[in-house]
């Protein structure tokens, strides 16, 4: 039983894998140990590695929330528990252990490791909690208090400062002297001293009790930023000029709602750059399509995956690496190929691997913090925080916000001035960003996220009539990445009850889709301001982007009479970017 404080970039990954070796080596088998961590990017990075070691393959490698999904679907597999919110599967997942209906399947448990501990908080902390507590084996658990940054995701604002360090503090009471505590202090990424200004405020945020310092830490935290070089605004000519140098880079916000603003900026001034997508989504790219080709034979040789993907570009992990995620959620009997059935169950079941949706690399990338969490660069433009200091800021949250971001850097750190904006701000309820009016009744714009075009039918089948064989070559050869879209009202009114009016998805002047449900259900949410209040829709939404071609899983039958073939399986665009609302002059937002 071993605890091992990682702090950043001192071979985490390294040692992990060396431990799971270790441990196979000793007698262990494979499939009798479970591993897991947060992001996909730490699953795919953790199985590439692992693989090549031939004595780890069979290792069980997952995030929380996909391990706690299939041992709900093996408890009840007649539930349709992708429906279900992520925190409510966590608690059914914790409460199917303690019920014990999950044992068989664990019964042989040998070993279990845990990446990034310091990030287990409430409902995860409580499952990993009843894990350990529940089966009688080995564990290996990593992270490191300093970058614990997930405390926001505990709505009791009591309980919330108690969460950082709490899950290690139990396996301290829990364990005693059984437990094992080693230490990996020694940066490797660091290349240059100025990439190194906060590494030595890493042993007083990882106090357990930091709380009456929390002040002094923060200070100590902006003043080290403060002494970096600052670029500016990104907007200047200076900073345009480094930002188009290619080299991995990426600006750090505070917030998702920043780094929107940022991107905004950098794209009306012609930088290519890519916004950092939310953990949780899983795009899969649109060259999986071709592999299930409206005239594809039952089975999918490797000789058609490597001819399929020799066309295709940006792919995020190695070929081999991707044949063989697909073949463990795929293969046939002789795992030489893919069943296209299972592989269409698969992707329908939204049990694509990790590999297959990671995201691109890219030369730039804007993202908040939280969503560059284990990632490095070999520059790191930090957005400068909150300079006043107002009673109700969480010192000891936002001192290790800024330690994760300055330790993102292997040669470069430098800071940008801060883009935030009176005017946009989170709307609650829908959980996006939103520009604000000063009249309480003002709305100018609404954040575009992955689910906000239809993919159901094909485009051109459903809202408008066109050619979807044609759609979808225009899809996968003239619209690119980057590209402007345009959302164009459909009708002035809905006919559904609590849902906006359908709009169209516009791609140089020519139709590629229609909005999803769920825009039209947030949209009506954002514009409808009381319950008296009749909202009066935009007739056009502007400053969106293309985030993505991917593949969709839809009506088989929409699908056949598409001529899209038997699959259910085509392209769409997936959409991203702060909206802006254009009104009917008429109308001006009254």
């Amino acid at each position: 039983m071993a605890l091992v404080t990682a702090g950043p970039g001192t071979g985490k990954t390294h040692t992990l894998v060396e431990r799971l070796g270790h441990l196979v080596e000793s007698g262990v088998e494979p499939s009798d140990v479970l591993v897991l961590t947060f992001s996909r990017n730490a699953v795919a990075e953790l199985r590439r590695r692992l693989a090549k070691r031939p004595a780890t393959r069979g290792l069980r490698v997952h995030t929380f929330d996909a391990w706690a999904l299939d041992l709900l679907r093996e408890v009840d597999g007649a539930r349709d528990w992708r429906t279900t919110p992520f925190d409510q599967r966590i608690r059914e997942a914790t409460k199917a252990i303690k019920d014990s209906p999950a044992e068989a399947r664990y019964e042989t448990l040998a070993h279990v490791v845990i990446d990034e501990v310091q990030d287990l908080v409430g409902d995860r902390r409580e499952l990993v909690q009843e894990l350990l507590a529940t089966y009688e084996c080995g564990f290996t658990v990593v992270g490191d208090i300093a970058q614990s940054i997930y405390g926001f995701q505990v709505q009791d604002q009591a309980l919330r400062a108690t969460e950082a360090g709490r899950f290690v503090r139990w396996l301290r009471e829990e364990f005693g002297d059984e437990l094992v505590e080693r230490s990996l202090m020694i940066n490797h990424r660091a290349q240059s001293d100025e990439v190194r200004v906060a590494l030595p405020h890493g042993d007083r945020l990882r106090d357990g009790h930091v709380a009456g310092d929390a002040r002094a830490l923060w200070r100590g935290m902006t003043d080290e930023l403060s002494g970096v070089f600052a670029l500016g605004v990104p907007a200047d000519g200076i900073a345009l000029d480094y930002l188009r140098r290619p080299q991995p880079t990426a600006i750090l916000c505070r917030t998702n709602g920043e780094a929107l603003l940022v991107s905004e900026v950098l794209h009306a001034k012609g930088v290519p750059h890519t916004l950092r997508r939310e953990a949780g989504d899983r795009v899969v790219p649109a060259w999986v399509a071709d592999l299930l080709e409206p005239d594809a034979a039952h089975t999918i040789t490797r000789e058609r995956f490597d001819e399929v993907m020799g066309g295709s570009e940006g792919n995020a992990v190695d070929p081999v690496d991707l044949w063989a995620a697909l073949l463990r959620i795929a293969g046939n009997s002789g795992r030489r190929a893919l069943d296209v059935r299972r592989l269409r169950a698969a992707l329908a079941a939204g049990r694509a691997p990790d590999e297959l949706t990671a995201q691109p690399a890219a030369d730039l990338v804007v993202s908040s913090i939280h969503r560059a969490k284990g990632l490095e660069f070999d520059r790191v433009l930090v957005v400068e925080p909150v300079t006043h200091d107002p009673d109700d800021l969480d010192h000891a949250e936002e001192a290790r916000l800024l330690f994760v971001a300055m330790t993102r850097a292997r040669h470069e750190l430098l800071r940008l001035a801060p883009q935030r904006r009176w005017d946009v701000r989170r709307h609650e309820p829908t959980d996006r960003w939103v520009r604000y009016g000063r009249k309480k009744w003002e709305r100018w714009g609404m954040e575009i996220v992955g689910g906000d075009v239809t993919t159901d039918h094909p485009a051109g089948m459903t809202g408008f009539d066109a050619d979807p064989v044609a759609l979808q070559a225009r899809l996968r050869t003239t619209v690119r990445v980057g590209d402007s879209i345009v959302l164009g009202r459909a009708a002035e009114y809905s006919v559904e009850p609590g849902q906006s009016p359908p709009y169209f998805v516009i791609h140089d002047d020519r139709l590629i889709g229609v909005v999803s449900e769920r825009f039209r259900r947030d949209l009506y949410g954002v514009l409808k301001v009381n319950r008296s209040w009749v909202p009066k829709y935009p007739r056009r939404v502007e400053g969106i982007r293309v985030d993505a071609i991917e593949t969709v899983v839809g009506s088989e039958a929409s699908g056949r009479i598409a001529g899209l073939g038997e699959h259910g399986v085509w392209c769409a665009p997936r959409l991203v970017g702060l909206g802006r609302f254009v009104y009917d002059k008429k109308e001006d937002n009254e």
